[in-house]
């Protein structure tokens, strides 16, 4: 049986008061292609549909549409909510789409029912899971002892009642112990963490919630990663489609990936603001600029925008923000001026003494301040 396996669209998503929606239109389209060149049994989206709770109408409207032409490929798909989205949301509608072979994960309710597919090997056993929290499952299990995130997830599949002889697949969406994470991962790896312990029950589990595509000490414990980058930490990540395939029960299940090329990359530009702005290069892709100029160059972006259009984050990195900046103790205080005082501390911070022209102006501000106090 083949599997597609993705999860975190973030649909929605703004970075910067940057919108992604034109980009994530792009990559579902890169994405129905290749399923209908795939042609997987089931298609198993792993939670976070939505950046946000409450979605923007457009965010709405591009699910939407993925979702007429992914039943339009006669395929079952598989959805679960994430710690992102709204699971009464999610759950919107799914009686009547269950008929078109759209699968929305209820609210969770203490009782999870697989849906079973076939095929030359047998049955398997799709079980959806949506994101949860111990207090999620202390609701309907008041008498067990559920102290934490790996409690709550083994108590929950505890009560599916699965039957191990037959092959199994689970579709959840938590933040399993040791996986890696990036800063677009809001909330995520404190005492949230889940054992992967948990999973053994099951033949494949397709995780949502962390961005980077990686597996989780096993290939049948996997996290697909966002179709896009979300973050300049993920600069360097490689997003993909996991296709999963799963022949007897027993045997090891083969992970592949086929990678996605989105509208726009992300990406880190470094350098002087001579060198970047003539450099030459015209691009629209979504760029972290650091420059190495030792000072403050006056309407940076803006002027540098015209090179790298979609220009979100500028940093600098030299002398002065290497430095230590931790401020020293204050020996002495009483005997020295505010001059000073306020002379050390910009040393301490910057790495460097003030300018002539800095220096006069802080000793006149000094001045007409101590003028007025007096």
């Amino acid at each position: 049986m083949k599997l597609i396996h993705l999860s975190d669209l973030h649909l929605g998503k703004r970075l910067h008061e940057t919108t992604f929606i034109e980009d994530q239109e792009f990559i579902l389209e890169q994405i129905i292609g290749i399923i209908k060149a795939e042609q997987p049994d089931g298609v198993l989206i792993a939670g976070d549909v939505y950046d946000k709770s409450m979605p923007s109408a457009e965010a709405v409207a591009l699910f939407d549409a993925f979702l007429v032409k992914l039943a339009s490929q006669k395929t079952q798909v598989f959805i679960i909510s994430g710690n992102h989205d709204s699971p009464e949301r999610i759950a919107f509608g799914a009686q009547i789409m269950d008929a078109s072979g759209i699968h929305l994960s209820p609210v969770y309710s203490g009782q999870i029912t697989p849906t079973v597919l076939t095929d030359e090997h047998g049955e398997v056993n799709i079980y959806m899971l949506p994101f949860i929290k111990p207090t999620t499952v202390r609701r309907f299990f008041d008498d067990r002892e559920i102290s934490s995130y790996t409690d709550a997830v083994k108590l929950a599949i505890d009560n599916m009642n699965v039957d191990r002889a037959k092959r199994n697949v689970l579709i959840t969406h938590q933040f399993v112990t040791g996986a890696t994470r990036s800063e677009s991962e809001e909330n995520v790896g404190g005492t949230d963490n889940v054992d992967a312990s948990v999973f053994d029950t099951f033949d494949y589990v397709a995780l949502g919630h962390l961005h980077a595509p990686q597996s989780c000490g096993s290939a049948r414990i996997r996290y697909s990663g966002t179709p896009l980058k979300y973050s300049f930490s993920e600069a360097n990540d490689k997003k993909s489609v996991t296709v999963v395939t799963l022949t007897k029960k027993g045997e090891p299940v083969t992970v592949e990936t086929i990678p996605l090329k989105p509208l726009r990359d992300m990406r880190k530009v470094r350098g002087s603001f001579d060198s970047l702005l003539n450099s030459g290069e015209r691009t629209e892709d979504y760029v972290q600029i650091t420059l190495t100029d030792e000072d403050d160059i006056p309407n940076a972006m803006d002027r540098l925008q015209a090179v790298y259009k979609n220009a979100l984050e500028l940093k600098y990195d030299n002398t002065r923000t290497r430095a230590n900046a931790t401020v020293l103790g204050g020996d002495g205080i009483e005997e020295k001026s505010a001059y000073e005082l306020f002379n050390e501390f910009f040393i301490e911070r910057n790495n460097a003494e003030m300018s002539p022209v800095q220096s006069d102006y802080v000793r006149v501000l000094i001045e007409k301040i101590e003028g007025e106090d007096a």
